[in-house]
């Protein structure tokens, strides 16, 4: 038992790290319980291991009697003067009190103790190398799904990637290996736990921070990151330095930085946006490709009403409002996205102005006079050259009413020019 104990001290601190001392001290506690069996109650019971030879003995201090009433308190006179020669009686002295069949009790607790303790100190020792990499970026291969959670092998240790945590358009596989978040290291009641992640935005960060060496150096600063994950990023960059173009430091040479980055999140859409203090300039920047015909700006309530063109709408918005929320997201303000109505009003207006004065000149009903305008017959020359039937199926009435029209267009026609 001796020399396989120390053996197996030997190895632990070696291979394992763990110190002589602290297995010792568990080793002790263990036993310290099992011997309380073995032994009794005894006073003041403790376990002595002996670091170097692996001796291990029971002790306990009892008290020197004449004649003994509890033995797991008291020894005799006798007894004790073969321990200690002067002992006298109601002197306590430390005795040894190991039990005969104490080595296989001693073996046993000994193994189960350290195995327990180095459960516990490997634990520790994620704690103690995690704690402060939270926010850095592990690499790991999957090894195995608890539920709907990735457990990653991340070499010494293993990361939890929970639901929350996941890509929705990833797929995950064992042997896969993927690059990931540490959003926290948590020390819960089940040991630590390394919670890493590829849905949160701090994950595009980090990828920029080593991507791009401006960031890494603080040439370049990132404002403000929006993301949906699996879809698109809006990252806004700034840059206190003139000469340094940021959106361009960030894309790189032919684009080779931002790619790097796309292709670490598997193509997710990623927009570089150079950010603004003026939150007009901003939320413009954020929304392009879109052209955007006007900004109102409601800063008591944090609101932008932004008008666009109906061919720019759709852009401005973006698939079921990602564009839109985004940039929301990005610049702290609320965006209310509306077609721009004013080019349209100005056209109405001017069929309207148009109908009016066909309806008073041919003596037609402003209805039919509108459908007319609208279908290209906006003046009275239009009316000159064309065929009835082509005014008949314009407006959508019969041959001889379009017959009428077109004559009462020539005479208002020859009027015009006779009163020239």
């Amino acid at each position: 038992m001796n020399s396989e104990f120390i053996a197996m001290l030997d190895y632990l601190e070696r291979e394992k790290g763990i110190k002589r001392e602290v297995l010792i001290e568990a080793v002790s506690n263990a036993l310290l319980s099992a011997s309380k069996k073995a032994v009794g109650p005894a006073r003041d019971l403790r376990i002595d291991i002996n670091p170097k030879t692996g001796q291990i003995r029971a002790l306990a201090n009892l008290v020197v009697v004449e004649k003994i009433t509890n033995e797991h308190d008291e020894i005799s006179l006798t007894k004790a003067r073969k321990v200690k020669a002067d002992a006298q009686i109601g002197e306590a002295i430390e005795v040894e009190v190991t039990p005969k069949d104490f080595g296989r009790i001693a073996a046993q607790t000994a193994k189960q103790a350290m195995m327990q303790r180095i459960r516990q100190a490997e634990k520790e020792m994620i704690y103690d190398e995690f704690k402060d990499r939270a926010g850095e970026i592990v690499s790991g291969i999957v090894r195995r799904f608890e539920r709907s959670d990735v457990i990653v092998d991340l070499g010494k240790f293993e990361a939890v990637m929970p639901l929350r945590e996941r890509v929705s358009t990833e797929d995950y596989n064992i042997g896969d290996r993927l690059r990931a978040y540490v959003v926290a290291v948590e020390n819960g009641a089940r040991g630590p736990e390394i919670i890493i992640s590829r849905s949160h935005p701090n994950f595009v960060r980090r990828l920029f921070e080593l991507e791009v060496s401006e960031i890494a150096d603080r040439t370049v600063e990132i404002r403000g990151i929006a993301r949906e994950a699996g879809y698109r990023t809006k990252i806004a960059v700034h840059s206190a330095n003139e000469k340094v173009d940021p959106v361009g430091a960030c894309v790189g040479m032919k684009g080779a930085r931002v790619k790097n980055i796309v292709r670490e999140l598997n193509n997710e859409k990623v927009d570089i946006i150079r950010w603004s203090a003026d939150p007009k300039e901003f939320v413009l920047e954020a929304l392009k490709p879109a052209k955007i015909k006007s900004v109102e700006l409601v800063p008591d309530k944090k609101v932008i009403n932004i008008k666009a063109d109906e061919d720019q709408l759709s852009l401005a918005i973006g698939k079921r409002g990602q564009n839109a929320r985004l940039t929301s997201r990005l610049t702290g303000w609320d965006i209310n996205i509306e077609k721009d109505e004013s080019a349209a009003q100005v056209f109405e207006n001017r069929v309207s102005q148009a109908a009016r004065v066909l309806a008073e000149a041919l003596k037609i009903e402003e209805p039919v006079a509108r459908t007319l305008v609208k279908g290209g017959f906006a003046s009275i020359d239009a009316f000159l050259d064309v065929e009835p039937q082509d005014i008949a199926d314009s407006v959508g009435i019969d041959l001889d009413k379009a017959k009428a029209i077109q004559e009462a267009a020539r005479k208002e026609h020859e009027k015009m020019a006779s009163a020239q």
